[in-house]
């Protein structure tokens, strides 16, 4: 039998490398993998010493918040360029969010229209909905719900009340459907952003004073509490300190399910040391906080982190360019810079940065979303996926990103891997300096089996 792909390097699998290895594909997914004489081939690619890992999987990007459902197509143009060849979609689009069928169709057309990568979509309830459409978005294929506790927006990105909540995770509760939230008690941040601008604080460095650890964590804390009552599984999207990580932990000692999710932002970036140089360029919600970048790479290493994520936003830069830190907008682009700069911390940490990346960025997130054992594994009868990545030393330069930004605060940030080819269902998606697929070639990727608490 003639295989259509046959790629050859040191293949990242679920025992370990395998070098001088091959990987041969059919049908768009993995028939055979082995060491040696290789299956004739259709076409074959030999990448030397690269390494060739499966496709990241991204648990939370942002396609449609600032372009709408069009813009899922720059979205996943510069997630095929880095690397990334699935990612899960928050429901917060521009103009409405995720919280109907009619709406989910909307999207999955969308994605069949522009998507270079496959997408998985979170879907979410606004307030005073009722639980009705929650069955039918979960039959529709979303992989998880999200929420918020603070309001950055009435119709598009809404404050979720208690009461709410508690009713999302009692519908929940019988499935394996997480509820994610954005985890910061409005009061406090309110409060704290009002006293900041009283005393004419404007700058980065007030960021996290005024949107302080303490905000987090009682959001946080509420949101573990009510998803225990109810049974159901509790996830925080995004935590930035390791206080956030070991209580999530204590939850889940207690027997209940809960999770916590890291971006990689939070492991590169300090405000004491890069807030003069990057400015609003590093603002993000919940703020990246001073001191934490050890600390977080215990809880990596713990294995309290249920995966890293980008959280990919999709803002121009001129989003960025306010007088006062207050009236800049939150949110970095990431898809390209995920994987290379996780890859390269791990590195310098000295640990096994390909054992831990296929962990962090592929493995786990496909198996949070149900989205195993198809995606985020070389192994026979996954999804042909692949990143191929090559050790080469290069300062990252946004210009050259394919995100239609152009911008990027790991700009000139020194990375030890490149992405030097990216294939989606065994068809060559990236060539390391362009996307090569069409829009359309990505498709919609409904949740599946697999579930974290199994």
């Amino acid at each position: 039998m003639i295989a259509e792909l046959v790629i050859r390097g040191t293949i990242v699998a679920p025992d370990g490398p395998i070098e001088r290895g091959w990987i041969a594909v059919k049908d768009g997914m993995i028939s055979a993998i082995g060491t040696g004489e290789a299956p004739d081939a259709a076409e074959s690619f030999d990448c030397g010493d690269s390494l060739v890992i499966p496709g990241v999987v991204d648990g939370q990007t942002h396609a449609a918040s600032y372009g709408g459902l069009p813009g899922i197509r720059s979205t996943t143009a510069s997630a095929v360029a880095g690397g990334v060849t699935t990612i899960v979609d928050m429901p917060y689009d521009n103009p409405a969010p995720l919280n109907t069928v009619e709406r989910l169709a909307d999207k999955i057309a969308a994605i069949e229209q522009h998507a270079h990568a496959d997408v998985a979509l979170y879907g979410t309830v606004m307030p005073g909905q009722t639980m009705s459409e929650v069955e039918p978005l979960i039959d529709g294929g979303v992989v998880a719900f999200k929420i918020s506790t603070f309001e950055s927006s009435p119709t598009r990105f809404p404050r979720i009340a208690s009461d709410q909540i508690l009713a999302i995770f009692t519908a929940l509760a019988e499935s394996v459907i997480p509820l994610g939230v954005h985890n910061e008690d409005q009061e406090i941040v309110r409060a704290y952003i009002a006293a900041a601008k009283a005393a004419g604080k404007d700058g980065i460095e007030a960021h996290s004073e005024s949107r302080p650890p303490s905000a987090e964590m009682a959001a946080t804390a509420q949101f573990l509490e009510l998803g225990a009552a109810a049974g159901a599984h509790a996830h925080i999207v995004h935590l930035t300190t390791a206080r956030g990580f070991q209580l999530v932990d204590n939850y889940l000692a207690d027997g209940f399910r809960a999770t916590g999710e890291l971006c990689v932002h939070y492991l590169w970036f300090d405000p004491d040391k890069d807030g003069a140089e990057l400015g609003a360029r590093m603002k993000v919600n919940p703020p990246i906080r001073p001191g934490q970048i050890d600390a977080l790479w215990e809880e990596i290493l713990a294995g309290r982190v249920a995966f890293v994520s980008s959280d990919h936003s999709s803002w121009p830069i001129d989003n960025k360019f306010t007088p006062s830190i207050f009236d800049a907008g939150a949110g970095v682009p990431g898809l390209e810079t995920l994987l290379p700069a996780f890859y390269t911390a791990a590195e310098k940490r000295g640990l096994d940065a390909a054992i831990i990346t296929v962990e962090q960025l592929c493995e786990r997130p496909a198996r949070f979303f149900g989205l195993w054992p198809q995606k985020g594994t070389i192994r026979i009868g996954a999804d042909a996926d692949f990143t191929i990545l090559a050790p080469e030393t290069y300062a990252w330069d946004s210009s050259k990103a394919h995100d239609e930004l152009n911008w990027s605060p790991f700009d000139g940030r020194e990375f030890s891997v490149r992405v030097t080819r990216t294939y989606l269902g065994g068809k060559l998606a990236f060539d390391g300096k362009n996307v090569v697929n069409r829009p359309g070639s990505g498709r919609y990727v409904r949740r599946g089996t697999s579930h974290w608490f199994e």
